[in-house]
């Protein structure tokens, strides 16, 4: 088989000629012709399109599909002219119906002559770079009916005029609408776009930009944001009925700039109904509305955040510059977390929680909460307020809900550090008149405290609880070591940290004999048992429950202040004590002396002594009695010191001094661990470093920075460049 030699076939044409006859391409297309006039005449039953198409398929087998193709051209070109006159004839609403009609034939008669000219479609066509047979009858139906002169504007006006009838609240006939516009779209996005989608948007801006106008003029805002709601509805769903898909972007654009972008400052200022008007009233569905509007246009939701920063802004500034409200420091925060409520619920439930809206409210809340500089204090006292006895018979959850809102106004304050120094106070006041609502409650803030600025911010306070503790230990070990004192009077002491516990004046005062000779025995057990340690008396801090019988024998149980209580065992040896005689018997203080006085003698329902003359102040000249005449319906009396509630004047001095002089270390502490770091940096960039690492706790003013560098400077830890004298250098 391989030995074999290759043989190589040849097919050779056929020797004689093939002669086509010369009126064939005639007689052919004549045949083809009949059936296109047939198809479109409606009478397509009677064909044979098995004979069609091979008679199409000898066509351009023989190369006549120039003839073929040209032929297709002039009569389906012939056949649309006369549907064109047609459709013109026809007259009102039947003419789009004819339209519609026609077009649904030339459709169907398409289908048919594509079938039959199947071959010439897939070979003759795209060799020759000719129009295929389907987008050819389109691009003719285009040409010679949409494009008519006759046809074009009529068809233009006539969708139009619908789609104003639509708008003006009559009832069309969709469906048909949809035809039309399918086949402007089937003819192409051009023949749509040009012919239909840009003079409907002219139309359109027209239209509502003369609504827009009208509404505005005689609707409130809430009123108008409904009709414009409503539009944008309509058009929306008209997109979905019967226009193409991607108009929706384009007549929504258009419905937004006319009825809302163009109306915004006057739609959110609007008098007795705009943006202020809605947040007053807590109008959550206008809000929600505006808000969903305005978030469709540039610059929108801007515009709604500016006119509510600055109108929150003005409110909060009113409310903690007002002197009236300065006098109720508990009301005060009260308002404020009313607002933060009442804004949060707003932006809950009509801002979608929108994060840049909560954002704003931060701000603001930052900006006014800190223009009175009294605002730590307050909050503080709010707290002291509620742990003492607002928080009585309320849950768990809603106690953590009050201590969380609390932790959320104290993260604005910029002087945390003054926050701290007030909390002190008051938490040792509560602490040590047992006067806490719940020793939960008083831990779950420090941890919340801790958690924002971290352990050195709570360790003095956890440090009270601790002495707290260990105090009621050390008094079970002074009574188990003296066994003798259980009949006479009761001595509780709480052994204070003097570093831990706000510092206090400390002021002497004479206890009355009974108790001073047990306070000496208690001395004594404490320094036996703690080595190195030093204990004075802060009788200003304590307080004592006293037996006392007035006129009649009336007896009541007295729950007083350590001050009170040395003033009335005086009356025990006197009837009648002039102030001045008091004054020289407990060497309290004047001032505290005359507040001790005032509360029981000037306060009625707890008026246990009488004072001559009778007046609201206590004078040097005054004289004291026991008043016989005192009743209370109830068997514990409880006379409180008469002390502002806010710190006076001097007090606040001597506060802001001591915050002051607290910030000194944090300051220095701050520059030195920058300066090592850094080694060599400016002082611009120093000052913003301090304050961006000292921010968490107070807002550093660089004027005291710009001291406490000079402070380093001069004690060697930096030093000033000897060329730019801007430039620090750190010593190691």
């Amino acid at each position: 088989m391989s030995n074999q030699k290759k043989r190589n076939f040849q097919i050779e044409a056929f020797k004689h000629r093939v002669v086509v006859d010369p009126k064939y391409a005639d007689k052919t297309w004549k045949v083809l012709e009949h059936a296109i006039h047939e198809i479109y005449n409606h009478n397509a039953s009677g064909l044979s399109f098995e004979e069609l198409y091979r008679n199409a398929y000898n066509m351009v087998l023989h190369k006549f599909g120039e003839k073929l193709y040209s032929g297709l051209v002039s009569t389906m070109t012939s056949h649309l002219k006369e549907i064109s006159k047609s459709i013109e004839a026809a007259q009102g609403e039947s003419f789009l119906e004819e339209l519609n009609r026609k077009w649904n034939d030339h459709n169907k008669a398409l289908q048919m002559i594509r079938d039959i000219l199947m071959y010439m479609d897939r070979t003759y066509i795209p060799s020759n770079h000719k129009t295929p047979v389907h987008e050819l009858g389109l691009n003719l139906w285009r040409d010679n009916i949409i494009h008519s002169s006759k046809i074009q504007s009529r068809l233009l006006n006539t969708l139009l005029e619908l789609v104003h009838r639509e708008r003006t609240g009559e009832v069309i006939d969709r469906g048909l609408m949809r035809n039309i516009i399918k086949m402007l779209m089937d003819l192409g996005s051009a023949v749509y776009q040009e012919d239909f989608e840009k003079h409907f948007l002219e139309v359109s801006a027209e239209f509502y930009k003369v609504e827009s106008q009208k509404f505005i003029e005689c609707c409130d805002c809430g009123e108008y944001l409904k009709k414009a709601e409503k539009r944008l509805n309509e058009e929306i769903e008209r997109v979905t009925h019967y226009l193409d898909a991607k108009s929706e972007i384009k007549i929504t654009s258009v419905v937004e700039k006319e009825m809302i972008a163009n109306h915004m400052p006057r739609l959110v200022h609007m008098e007795n109904s705009g943006l202020v008007n809605m947040l007053l009233d807590d109008k959550y569905e206008d809000l929600g509305r505006m808000y969903n509007l305005f978030r469709r246009v540039p610059n929108g939701l801007l515009t709604i955040r500016e006119v509510m920063t600055s109108h929150l802004r003005e409110t909060g500034k009113q409310l903690v510059t007002d002197p009236e409200r300065l006098k109720d420091p508990v009301e005060f925060v009260q308002r404020l977390l009313d607002e933060k409520d009442k804004y949060d619920s707003i932006i809950n439930k009509a801002f979608s929680n929108d994060k840049t809206f909560q954002n704003a409210l931060t701000n603001s809340f930052e900006y006014f909460i800190n223009l009175n500089a009294r605002s730590p204090e307050f909050i503080s006292l709010f707290v002291d307020d509620k742990l003492r006895k607002g928080l009585k018979g309320v849950s768990e959850e809603d106690v953590e809900i009050i201590l969380d809102k609390v932790m959320m106004l104290f993260r604005y304050l910029q002087e945390k550090d003054v926050f701290e120094k007030y909390y002190k106070q008051h938490l040792a006041k509560r602490l040590l008149s047992g006067k806490t609502v719940s020793d939960d409650a008083e831990r779950s803030l420090i941890v919340k405290l801790k958690t924002e600025c971290g352990y050195q911010f709570t360790s003095k306070l956890e440090g009270m609880f601790t002495d707290m503790k260990t105090s009621q230990d050390t008094m079970q070990g002074f009574y188990a070591s003296h066994p003798e004192l259980g009949e006479g009077p009761t001595l509780v002491v709480q052994v204070l940290t003097t570093g831990s516990w706000p510092t206090q004046p400390s002021s002497t005062c004479n206890l009355p004999s009974e108790m001073s000779a047990l306070c000496e025995k208690f001395r004594s057990y404490y320094l036996g048992t703690h080595t190195g340690r030093r204990l004075s008396w802060q009788t200003n801090m304590g307080n004592a429950d006293m037996k006392a019988t007035f006129g009649k024998g009336q007896k009541h149980e007295l729950n007083v202040s350590t001050y009170q209580m040395c003033v009335l065992m005086l009356f025990n040896n006197a009837e009648r004590l002039s102030y001045k005689e008091i004054e020289q018997a407990t060497e309290i203080p004047a001032p505290e002396l005359k507040r001790c006085l005032q509360s029981m003698a000037c306060v009625k329902g707890k008026n246990v002594l009488r004072k001559e003359p009778m007046s609201k102040d206590i004078g040097e000249e005054d004289a004291f009695f026991v008043n016989d005449k005192f009743s209370s319906k109830f068997y514990k009396v409880k006379i409180g010191t008469v002390v502002a509630q806010k710190e006076s004047e001097p007090e606040k001095q001597e506060t802001r001094q001591r915050v002051e002089e607290d910030r000194k270390p944090q300051i220095e502490a701050a520059l030195v661990r920058i300066m090592k770091s850094r080694r060599v940096l400016d002082h611009n960039n120093l000052i913003s470093e301090v304050t961006k690492q000292l921010q968490q706790r107070f807002l550093p003013n660089p004027t005291e920075i710009k001291k406490r560098i000079e402070s380093l400077i001069e004690r060697d830890f930096l030093e000033r460049d000897n060329v730019d004298r801007k430039l620090y250098r750190y010593l190691a």
